[in-house]
């Protein structure tokens, strides 16, 4: 037998056809069966592994990867008098991975060596702090390890984005003068990075809110450095001639300084200044037959792997950011195996999925990547990232779809407005996770008869409710 066929027999797990054990099935399959287990088949090696008694593939010499992963662990992390449980910890997570061969292979770098044995020895903190400092050095190593212990419960749950936020923002403070710093700091602490932490949760990350924050942090200190190597002033001096000036003479970034005017008008610092709401003047939008066409290449085309045709899918059918999609839950998904019919909870009620994208997910999620990388096959994530615990990053998806020549800003665009031409603005809100706001807009843009309608009901409304109540009043 050859290399991959031996590999392949020893790994295959399943109910054999002819006694109905579960085990391993190393055995040929027979013309009207598939695969048998050895004593069957009448193979007369033992699978079994000396150690464990797992039966599968030997790694080493008589025992199973994962019983080998522990030798080499063991042998590798040296145990500390003062704690001498972190080592022993260390090794439980580590050899509970789906994959142990993965592990093997990761802990070869010298790098993850060094940092498990700073770990074990107590040289580094078995903390977020402690391993915050180490990945100074080595943040690949140190930010795998980090989701592997979170997602094993060895450690809390911290949300990575918050973490590097707050490094971020020190970062940009420790340039700047006293009289821009101050202010931005208290906007940055203040404003955005408290109502971050107390609306980040597991299953809601902090990525797109710190990405914003980061823009208007952004903005708001050039604004303030311009206005005091410009004119010495600062923002409880800053007056509304300043604010013209800067936003007349720049970009249309510069708008983002709004929340930060609103901000020192509410706390005080400056009640001389105000802001008006921006919109954009640009719309991107394609074509109804541009959006058809690439859902057609979605579902039946080879143009990309099956996990991101199934995310553009999303973006295309329903309109989903995909920040949005990136993390979906596979709980989102419902499907009656009477019917066979597929409904997707993306907002307040679930939606039917047609056929063609019902499909295409059951195919996805009968083989969902990432599943074997550290943590295990419960991945509670429709797309399984590669660290433990984690969904796919939301760019990963963003930037496969945009190198197939998407428009992803004009295919959401493009997909809400058709629907709300068929469609209530609140039944797509509520059907879709938009707001009542963003659904009246869009099927104003798309020249929607429900928005003059509702508008329509919503001024003749409270004359008739007046009407009725002056009637209820006399009598």
């Amino acid at each position: 037998m050859c290399g991959p066929c031996f590999t392949t027999a020893t790994r295959t797990h399943g109910t054999c056809p002819d006694c109905g054990q579960h085990r391993l099935l190393p055995g040929p399959p027979e013309p009207n069966g598939g695969p048998r287990c050895a004593p069957c088949a009448g193979i007369t090696h033992d699978f079994h592994c000396t150690r464990c008694n797992h039966e599968g593939e030997f790694y080493r010499t008589g025992i199973c990867a994962r019983c080998a992963l522990r030798d080499d662990l063991t042998q590798l992390l040296p145990t500390n008098p003062t704690e001498p449980s972190t080592a022993t910890r260390l090794i439980e997570v580590l050899c509970q991975a789906q994959r142990p061969e993965s592990i093997i292979t990761w802990k070869r770098s010298a790098t993850v060596q060094a940092l498990l044995r700073s770990l074990a020895n107590g040289t580094t903190p078995l903390t977020h702090e402690g391993l915050d400092t180490y990945a100074k050095t080595a943040e690949r190593a140190t930010n795998h390890l980090r989701a592997l212990l979170v997602h094993h419960e060895l450690l809390p749950y911290q949300d990575p984005y918050v973490a590097r936020f707050e490094t971020w923002i020190k970062a940009k403070l420790d340039p700047l003068p006293e009289e821009v710093a101050k202010p931005v700091e208290h906007f940055a602490t203040w404003h955005h990075l408290r109502r971050i932490r107390t609306t980040t949760t597991p299953e809601k990350n902090a990525r797109g809110p710190v990405h914003s924050a980061k823009q208007e942090i952004t903005e708001t200190t050039k604004f303030l450095l311009w206005l005091w190597e410009t004119h010495q002033r600062t923002a409880a001096t800053c007056t509304q001639q300043d604010i013209d000036a800067w936003l007349a003479a720049g970009p249309t970034t510069r708008k983002q300084i709004r929340t930060f005017i609103i901000f020192i008008k509410n706390t005080g610092t400056n009640h001389r200044v105000n802001m008006g709401y921006y919109t954009a003047k640009t719309r991107p939008t394609i074509t109804q037959d541009q959006r058809l066409a690439w859902l057609r290449e979605l579902l039946t085309g080879t143009s990309e792997s099956l996990p991101y045709r199934v995310a553009g899918a999303l973006l295309l059918l329903y309109a989903q950011p995909l920040v949005k999609v990136a993390q979906l839950r596979t709980d989102a998904i419902e499907t009656n195996y009477t019917t066979g019919n597929m409904r997707i909870s993306l907002g307040l009620h679930p939606v039917p999925v047609p056929t063609p994208v019902a499909d295409l997910i059951q195919q996805h999620l009968a083989d969902r990547p990432n599943l074997r990388t550290g943590s295990n096959t419960q991945s509670p994530w429709l797309f399984p990232g590669t660290r433990a615990g984690q969904h796919l990053h939301p760019n990963t998806i963003m930037d496969r779809l945009r190198s197939l020549g998407i428009d992803l800003r004009g295919a959401r665009n493009t997909a809400l407005d058709e629907l709300l031409t068929i469609t209530p603005p609140p039944l797509v809100a509520d059907a879709l996770g938009y707001s009542h706001q963003v659904a009246f807009i869009h099927a104003d843009n798309a020249g929607d008869a429900w928005t003059r309608y509702v508008n329509r009901r919503t001024n003749h409304t409270p004359e008739k409710l007046k009407d009725t109540k002056r009637k209820d009043q006399n009598g």
